[in-house]
């Protein structure tokens, strides 16, 4: 039995999120593309282990994925494989073995996500499907300062999702920085864990403080809240890029 290890580019917008969904569904997800290529392939059943749940939408750099598999084929060649067989949407970055101990999700260190906002009156005709236009100037250096108290180990129960039962919420916020390149403001964000819909809504936060919506300060009494409806909204899809998982 070998265990093979992905490392998984892929542009969200035309599926359903990384996770297969169990109900009738029209809208494919990467899992299960990749998967009914490698049973293609490798011409047996295959089962991947994503390292992070990715929504509809969502699109990533660097996603992790692992697959036990009994068949000899060379990494090398189940690549080149895999990319000419794939939606163009989809690509094997690398593919390599590793010991049968690894594990895509528990082995994870931390996930570092990139929310990439176009910070203009006008769209863009060439990455409109990776950022999220925001017509509003935004105060960086505000955001940047308040995005600091979410730096450490907090209860992030006023970042998760609007009706999520989730008891842990406690989470570990490694670093987070936020930039601008011109039109473009980047909000990258590495973490331990997220919560469902965590980082989407710290962006809605944060770009509210950006419009001085939010008054100083808001970060910190957000968080001591504990109550979804004290953040901002939940930032679109479309802007947020896992960009590595780190092991």
């Amino acid at each position: 039995m070998r265990n093979i290890r992905l490392v998984i580019e892929y542009a969200g917008t035309h599926y359903c999120g990384w996770q297969t969904q169990t109900r009738n569904t029209k809208t494919p997800s990467i899992q299960s593309t990749v998967e009914k290529t490698l049973c293609k392939i490798l011409r047996e059943k295959i089962k991947l282990i994503g390292a992070g749940r990715t929504d509809a939408g969502v699109h990533a750099l660097g996603q992790v994925a692992n697959f036990h598999t009994r068949a000899s084929l060379s990494t090398e060649k189940l690549q080149r494989a895999l990319n000419a067989l794939l939606p163009s949407d989809i690509t094997i970055v690398s593919a390599k073995e590793v010991p049968l101990a690894f594990h895509s999700r528990f082995r994870a260190h931390s996930k570092h996500y990139r929310y990439t906002i176009l910070n203009r009156a006008y769209r863009s005709c060439f990455i409109a499907d990776v950022v999220y236009l925001y017509p509003v100037r935004l105060d960086v250096a505000c955001m940047q300062r308040e995005a600091d108290a979410l730096i450490g180990t907090h209860d992030f129960r006023a970042f998760q999702a609007a009706g999520t039962q989730k008891k842990a919420t406690v989470r570990t916020i490694k670093r987070i920085k936020i930039s601008k390149q011109g039109d473009l403001v980047y909000i990258d964000i590495e973490a331990g864990g997220f919560l469902y819909n965590m980082a989407r809504n710290i962006v809605g936060t944060l770009i509210e403080i950006g419009r001085h919506k939010f008054p100083r300060g808001s970060v910190t009494r957000i968080l001591k809240s504990k109550d979804r409806r004290c953040a901002g909204p939940t930032a679109p899809a479309h802007g947020l890029c896992l960009v590595k998982v780190k092991y």
